[in-house]
């Protein structure tokens, strides 16, 4: 029995090509199945149904680029949520650039050398721009997210905890972390995926995150390390990374357990050196050893990409560590991700070379300027009252006053999305959980003009539901720091 005939070479490769030869010959006329009596349109019929299954042929890429393209504008207008701190507007050179270099992978070091350097360049930029000690010692990586890098940095605290245990010839089955209950969700899936028992420390009424003179008491010898949060994403205030540390001195002294500190600047990181010169919450701490930011947020780059970086060799254990052989090249992985792509990089790379330190804090002072304007101009509409300020993060929350009847802050979250804005509204974790908050981020591409139309809807749907009547909007004037 002999096998059946096959022409590789004429073979079709995929779906609707031609045979090869026909590819590599020169076309001098229109071929006999070129004829089409129309645009390449299904039946009506085909267009109403939704996709949910995958179809049996091709389709042609303008009526499939344009399907997708129709359903995606019933998405909110980045530009309008306020919801979010990542970034929705970067130049047209930085996009350029993204798009060039899409398709490289990160993980193929050997292949893609110039990323790579790049990569190492901005961990050198971050450790210089955190006052680092020795900036050569530091080790970080790039990741997909602050989510990814939290992570890093929470395992980095297990280990360096498990190792200590161990040469004490204590066992290492009860490990914990303290945090405040503001913390981002991503800590909360460390702890539940790599059996990390949480201890939150609760918000009280009139403080919304972690304070040193609550810390210690959730504290023990099973603790592998404190997350303090440099701007919470609940009111965008900043956490006493400093005297947190104090307090862990004080704890040290008393107990003889050392608690190294991780702190989550995810937006603040790459906030607090531009505009906070004076602030000690980074590497200047002894005992802060690991940090993560996103660049995606503040670092102006669209997502996902974060970064994670230890003070030392020591802070983050070499078991972390692979070397990877088998893409041309030996070279370090320390990630949970394996293939990322080399894009977002080079997006980071372009933005630091685009701004430099001034540039970025200029663009980080509009920002705050903006919000800080922005909660004064409410703080004037009644009945809203500040929760926070935008003095820190670029972001405040502000609530209904006590007492206020026929409104809560979530009809004024759904009025507003009514408008095109995306105002986030919810409620604080226990015991705080009578407070509800608006919350409003401001970013880059945030301008006066767009803020002046938010504060012309909000003061207009807020009469009208705080009065049972509409009222005119209020007039565009310039907004002004105050």
């Amino acid at each position: 029995m002999t096998a059946p005939e096959f022409d590789t070479l004429t073979a079709s490769p995929g779906p609707d090509r031609p045979p090869v030869d026909d590819l590599l010959l020169p076309v001098d006329e229109l071929p006999a199945n070129a004829s089409s009596p129309g645009p390449d349109r299904p039946p009506v019929d085909d267009l109403l149904l939704p996709v949910d299954e995958l179809p049996a042929n091709a389709s042609s890429p303008d009526l499939v680029g344009r399907r997708v393209r129709d359903e995606l504008m019933l998405d909110g207008n980045a530009r309008l949520n306020l919801a979010t701190f990542v970034t929705t507007w970067m130049e047209p050179q930085a996009r350029q650039l993204m798009a060039e270099t899409a398709e490289k992978n990160l993980a193929d070091r050997a292949e893609y050398p110039q990323i790579t350097a790049m990569e190492e360049r901005c961990v050198r930029m971050l450790a210089r721009l955190w006052h680092a000690p020795y900036p050569e010692q530091v080790r970080g990586c790039s990741t997909t997210g602050s989510s990814e890098a939290a992570m890093l940095g929470g395992l980095a605290l297990k280990r360096r905890w498990q190792a200590r245990r161990r040469a004490q010839g204590k066992d290492t089955a009860h490990p914990n972390i303290v945090m405040g209950a503001n913390v981002q969700v991503c800590w909360k899936k460390f702890a539940n995926y790599f059996e990390v028992e949480p201890r939150y420390v609760p918000m009280e009424p009139g403080r919304y995150h972690l304070t040193p003179d609550t810390l210690t008491a959730y504290c023990d010898d099973n603790t592998i390390g404190v997350v303090t949060v440099l701007g919470s994403t609940f009111d965008g205030s900043y956490e006493p990374v400093s005297d947190i540390c104090l307090a862990l001195d004080g704890y040290q002294a008393a107990t003889g357990t050392d608690i190294p500190v991780h702190v989550d600047g995810a937006s603040g990181a790459m906030v607090a050196p531009f505009l906070d010169p004076g602030l000690l919450w980074d590497f200047q701490l002894e005992r802060v050893a690991s940090i993560n930011t996103s660049g995606h947020k503040y670092g102006h780059v669209f997502p996902g990409l974060g970064w994670a970086l230890w003070r030392n060799a020591e802070a983050l254990p070499d078991d972390l560590v692979f070397e990877v052989d088998y893409l041309g090249g030996r070279s370090p992985s320390f990630t949970l991700n394996f293939s990322r792509p080399g894009a977002h990089v080079v997006a980071q790379y372009y933005s630091f070379l685009r701004y430099g330190f001034e540039g970025l804090r200029n663009l980080a002072s509009q920002s705050r300027t903006t919000a800080r304007a922005l909660a004064t101009r409410i703080q004037g509409i009644a009945p809203y009252e500040l929760v926070t300020d935008g003095s820190e993060l670029p972001a405040f929350a502000f609530r209904l006053a006590p007492g206020t009847e026929g409104m809560t802050v979530f009809d004024v979250s759904q009025a507003m999305r009514a408008r095109g804005w995306h105002l986030p509204a919810y409620t604080f974790p226990a015991p705080c959980q009578d407070v509800s908050v608006l919350r409003l981020v401001v970013r880059t591409g945030f301008t006066a003009e767009l803020a002046g139309m938010f504060v012309a809807d909000l003061t207009e749907v807020t009469h009208r539901l705080h009065r049972g009547r509409p009222t005119p909007p209020a007039p565009l004037t310039p907004l002004t720091a105050t």
